[in-house]
């Protein structure tokens, strides 16, 4: 079996010769009452799982690869024949669970926060539904233009680690004589096998971090005498984590952007923090404060200006994106689509305008009605919302096409920020004022990473062949399912655990917004000179040609997640490009397996099981033991891609 990937690094001379797994000029099962029902069923499951999570660890697991394994299952076990259209069509349903779920949690718990000091503030479930049905709904709309000039025209160019894992499981399940194409050739055994014991080997060793702490997940300089000596003196500190699923990811970003991406993350923890540390006043701060009071906030400004600077850079995708709506809604092209092939067909422009502009009038009614209760405060509220998601709709995309991680609590941090600005700015201040502003962010993040997450779905069927449209439209079946979840769930967490107090969930991201927002519309600052230095450093980085998203990225996400990935782009690079098929169905089950046996850990966990050795995990033996066992399964990941099968 020659590999999706292999075809997507070499495109640059085959694009004119790419042919997709399913044919473009024949049909096959995809939208079937099988397909919708299990992909509504997956969305309900993974949204309360993934919620629950996310609020109890600050980490919301991607819900694509769970559902991909299970889908592939599913119609081994019921035999289904020609079930990868199907299967696709599942996984993107189902995956609404991650992206609305992240969109919710990462700010709209903040409100449940703030009310605990403001009891006049008003929190229900038509905030929480509405916001995140609506941030998803716009999130699709506004990347459907973009979809061929990503997933297309910028084949070959980015890696999109999560598409590519996700798209080895989809292809695993199938053999060859069922589907044909120049990425197939052979049986299913000849994928499945290696993929199938890599999940298994990287879902027990995350398993048995996870869950039992067995041994250290996140290895650091400060296990040592000298390390912590030197961390409490110099602020200089070396982290990193040993998961499975993290190796593999860095695996599949390859060397280069692994390297770049590291490379903000050595310049924040390893440049900027001593030199902050060298401060009398700082001197005696935690390395981590100091990353998440300073040196964060510097990269969330890099963020900022890394989005501003990717929207001019593709302001000619921009304009020819409102070329074709144009053209399209005057009938110019439009054909109903009959001379375009099956793979390349989109839902109809005209719908699109239609349905953006049914969306938008809801947001501006949502706002007006549901939550400012001021006609002209809603206006600016949804004109600050329209703008934002639909200039970074083209970072989030990018975000996840480069490393498959979405920055959207920095862009939200940074919406929270201006529309705090710009209501305290017109008179709206205090409780009304902070609710208003979290329930922007709730869509600004909910459009953001529904954006990043619908561009991994289009990837994965633009490999497969899929049909577009049938994806989009399902698409905003699984947002409702999952947004009327979430919003449940949230509640029941609420009412049981509470997010204030002992006890609480932590819901670190909503905390962190609740703590910028209260200052801001209690009439204090923000650390507007931290976010400045960060826009600077971008834009002298992009004079230097240096690549800023992926080094803004490094910067923002903590080092111990950065170095895994350097490792496993290394090991890409080791192996050489004979093996790299081999390496990325390994690398593929990794991630599979980490993420799989990331919802069983938090299965254990919502059933109350505590298993974890909390003593033993943070003693020196488990450290060592945390060291051989990220040494042997590193080994094993080079071993096993060159050995010949």
């Amino acid at each position: 079996m020659r590999p999706i990937l292999y075809f997507r690094c070499n495109m640059e001379e085959k694009k004119s010769k790419f042919t997709p797994l399913l044919k473009p000029d024949k049909e096959y099962p995809e939208v079937t009452p099988y397909s919708v029902l299990t992909g509504v069923v997956m969305a309900v499951i993974f949204s309360a799982a993934a919620a629950y999570l996310g609020l109890k660890v600050g980490q919301v697991f991607e819900a694509a690869i769970p559902i991909a394994i299970l889908a592939v299952s599913l119609s081994s076990i019921l035999k289904r024949k020609n079930a990868i259209g199907e299967n696709v069509l599942i996984q993107s349903i189902g995956a609404s669970s991650g992206v609305i779920v992240a969109g919710a949690i990462f700010t709209l718990p903040a409100l449940y926060i703030l009310q605990a000091k403001y009891p006049e503030m008003t929190v229900n479930f038509s905030q929480i539904f509405f916001s995140s049905l609506l941030g998803g709904c716009l999130g699709i709309l506004f990347l459907i233009p973009f979809r061929k000039y990503f997933v297309q025209e910028k084949d070959g160019e980015y890696p999109f680690p999560e598409a590519t894992a996700t798209t080895q499981v989809l292809v695993s399940g199938e053999s060859g004589d069922e589907v044909q194409g120049d990425n197939v050739q052979g049986t299913k055994s000849s994928a499945a096998k290696p993929l199938i014991w890599a999940a298994a080997i990287g879902g027990i060793y995350d398993f048995l971090v996870s869950t039992f702490g067995l041994w250290t997940e996140q290895i650091s300089s400060r296990m040592t005498e000298w390390g912590a000596a030197l961390a409490a003196k110099t602020k200089l500190v070396f982290s990193m984590n040993t998961s499975a699923a993290v190796l593999g990811l860095g695996y599949i970003i390859g060397l280069k952007y692994a390297g770049i991406i590291c490379a903000g993350s050595v310049f924040v923890w390893w440049v900027l923090m001593p030199v902050l540390g060298a401060v009398p006043e700082l001197s005696t701060v935690d390395p981590r404060d100091l990353f998440f009071n300073y040196g964060r906030n510097i990269g969330i400004g890099a963020i900022a200006m890394a989005g501003l600077i990717g929207i001019v850079k593709s302001w000619s995708v921009i304009k020819s994106a409102f070329g074709l709506i144009k053209g399209q809604s005057k009938g110019q092209g439009d054909k109903g689509q009959v001379d375009v092939p099956r793979t390349q067909q989109d839902l109809p422009i005209k719908f699109l305008l239609i349905a953006t502009a049914v969306a938008l009038v809801c947001t501006l009614v949502f706002f007006w009605v549901g939550v400012l209760h001021n006609f002209w405060q809603a206006i600016v509220a949804f004109l600050v919302v329209t703008l934002i998601s639909f200039l970074f709709t083209t970072v989030a995309a990018n975000a996840i096409a480069i490393v498959g991680s979405n920055p959207v609590s920095g862009m939200t941090l940074m919406t929270l920020i201006v529309a705090s600005v710009v209501f305290v700015a017109i008179g709206m201040k205090g409780a009304s004022g902070m609710v208003g502003a979290m329930v922007i962010g709730g869509v600004v993040c909910t459009a953001l990473a529904m954006a990043g997450g619908f561009i991994t779905d289009l990837k994965i069927g633009y490999w497969i062949g899929s049909t577009p449209r049938k994806q989009e439209a399902w698409k905003f079946l699984g947002t409702l399912v999952s947004a009327a979840t979430v919003g449940g769930v949230m509640i029941i967490l609420n009412k049981t655990y509470g997010f204030v107090g002992d006890n609480a969930l932590v819901a670190p991201q909503a905390n962190a917004m609740a703590a910028v927002i209260d200052p801001l519309m209690s009439g204090q600052g923000a650390p507007w000179m931290l976010y400045l230095a960060g826009a600077m450093l971008a834009l002298v980085l992009n004079f230097m040609k240096v690549p800023v998203l992926p080094f803004a990225l490094g910067m923002f996400i903590p080092l111990h997640l950065n170095l895994p990935l350097l490792v496993g782009g290394g090991i890409s690079w080791l192996v050489g490009e004979k093996h790299q098929e081999k390496g990325t169905l390994i690398a593929s089950g990794f991630i599979a397996g980490g993420a799989l046996m990331g919802v069983a850990s938090a299965i254990v966990k919502f059933c109350g099981a505590d298993w974890y050795l909390t003593d033993w995990a943070g003693s020196g033996g488990a450290a060592i033991a945390g060291v051989a066992a990220y040494i042997a399964l590193v080994a094993y990941f080079i071993i096993a891609t060159k050995r010949k099968d």
